[in-house]
């Protein structure tokens, strides 16, 4: 049985104000004992730490720079994680994704052609086998399935298509969210890629410097190689780029198969006022060929971004032109600008699309929130939905900035929030403390309710939760902490040796998991 925050509140006689609540006093309740859910979750905390509700705990499982074999290195700023069975729930092939380098380290060398070619080893995904041994899950060092995909990786675009003259791309990079295809490979999505190589301008047709990285100062590839979603088979290693799938910020690529076996992906643009996009193939256990569209949330339909439409054929030569300029093509045809869409995963008790607006600073909306969409007959092939808001971010919502959400197997909602450090502890966002987990249980009397199960050492936010298929293990990034320091020498976090900063991926078990995880 499912109850609303107001029905909760009648059933315990609290007065609400402002739909706020002591989440202390409501694990203490009888009923919530009576029920057998009394767990409490954590104020907001300040500390450089990775801090736990009571009943979990952690180990680092791998950190920046760790070998996984004799020549092959663990990357940087790991963000978005898919685990792949090899022998059950206790042992598989870990995919993850890194995402950036540190603007700190980078800024403190020069901007040599050597120190770029060693940054390019840093960025792409990981393939790790990983075991649980003696209570413990374990790096298999040297394992055949240890990989790197990375910034000097060939990969070849899907289809044997070209862009800009070229069948293949140098590299991935810019890996932040990512999905999981029905016939078990990998899609790792590259977003913010104009910091590495820039930008062309298609008016002009100039290129556009890269203000962050410079890579293009010493290499010469297209940026229209890049802003792509890739496809990886874990057990092999084989990349490709999908062209179909169109190029922009993309923040993830969550997969639904629908029920003539075609598969539909949902990607958002993450940046202010873009867009929410939804891709169907044309053919059973591929993305190589099929439509993309764009959402209008006002007219509650997909719109589809082909070079047929009379608009766009008069702004773009053909449909490849069109893929590669997604935004521009997006609001010729209106598409609804959203609040940096982010992740996006499918409520699996009822086919939801949730959708994780983190914010809109420059439209004074610094807390976000998530967009539900219910697909019309719930069919993911509809090109109609309706939509409302599932969570409002904020005091009253009790999280701020949402990012990347997991459903765990008993359906419960988790979700990472992403406050950017140069905001953190100030402003809007002074009382929310350092970067959060949150748990929005399914049903009984904390349903619909943000419980903190996480506090992120200082400057990091946490990213990519993936759990076990036995809900056992919860996999989680540990992302870019001490990410506002400017003194190397005085870091402002020193997680998690206590000397430099590293970005890890973490496991998290315990009791408290088994009980939320099996409700």
């Amino acid at each position: 049985m499912s109850f609303s925050r107001r029905d909760f509140f009648k059933i315990l006689g609290i007065t609400a104000v402002g739909s706020q609540l002591s989440l202390d006093a409501l694990a203490s309740s009888p009923v919530l004992k009576d029920l057998g859910l009394a767990f409490k979750g954590i104020s907001p905390d300040f500390q450089d730490r990775l801090l736990l509700a009571e009943g979990l705990s952690y180990k680092v499982l791998l950190q920046e720079g760790q070998p996984l074999t004799n020549s092959l290195n663990f990357g940087t700023n790991n963000d978005f994680l898919q685990f792949f069975e090899l022998s059950g729930p206790e042992h598989g092939i870990l995919w993850v994704n890194h995402e950036y380098l540190s603007p700190l380290l980078s800024s403190k060398v020069e901007r040599t052609k050597e120190v770029i070619e060693k940054e390019r080893h840093f960025v792409g995904g990981s393939l790790v086998e990983i075991k649980k041994e003696k209570n413990e899950w374990m790096l298999v060092k040297d394992s055949v399935y240890n990989r790197r995909i990375d910034g000097t990786t060939v990969i070849p675009f899907a289809g044997g298509k070209e862009i800009m003259g070229k069948k293949e791309a140098i590299g991935t990079l810019a890996n932040c969210a990512g999905g999981r295809t029905p016939w078990g490979t990998v899609l790792t999505c590259e977003e913010n890629y104009d910091g590495f190589y820039g930008e062309t301008d298609r008016k002009t047709g100039k290129h556009i410097d890269s203000n962050y990285l410079g890579w293009d100062k010493f290499y010469s590839h297209p940026p229209e190689h890049y802003g792509w979603v890739v496809e990886v088979d874990p057990k092999t290693g084989q990349a490709k780029k999908h062209i179909t799938l169109g190029r922009f910020a993309h923040e993830c690529a969550t997969t639904q198969k629908a029920k003539d076996g075609r598969t539909v992906v949902y990607s958002g643009d993450d940046t202010n006022d873009e867009h929410l996009y939804k891709f169907i193939s044309s053919k059973k256990d591929s993305l190589e060929e099929g439509t993309l569209y764009v959402a209008s949330l006002e007219k509650g339909q997909w719109l589809p971004l082909v070079h047929s439409d009379s608009r766009l054929k008069k702004v773009f030569k053909d449909q490849t032109e069109i893929l590669i300029n997604c935004r521009e093509a997006a609001k010729i045809i209106g598409a609804t600008p959203l609040d940096r869409p982010e992740d996006i995963e499918i409520d699996p008790s009822n086919g939801s699309i949730l959708v994780a607006c983190t914010n809109n600073k420059p439209k004074n909306r610094p807390h976000g929130l998530i967009l539900k969409i219910k697909e019309k007959g719930n069919n993911p092939l509809s090109l109609h939905f309706t939509h409302e808001t599932f969570l409002t971010g904020g005091e009253k919502g009790g999280l701020s900035c949402p990012d990347n959400m997991a459903f765990d197997p008993a359906g419960n909602l988790w979700i990472t929030t992403d406050i950017s450090g140069s905001d953190m502890h100030k402003g809007n966002q002074k009382n929310f403390g350092n970067n959060g987990l949150f748990v929005v249980m399914k049903t009984g009397p904390m349903a619909g309710i943000p419980v903190q199960m996480a506090s992120a050492p200082t400057d990091a936010e946490f990213t990519g939760p993936f759990f076990s298929s036995n809900g056992k293990t919860l996999f989680l990034s540990v992302q870019h902490p001490g990410e506002q320091t400017t003194d190397i020498n005085n870091p402002t976090s020193r997680w998690p040796n206590g000397d430099h900063p590293k970005s890890s991926v973490v496991t998290i078990e315990g009791p408290l998991l088994n009980k939320i995880t099996s409700i």
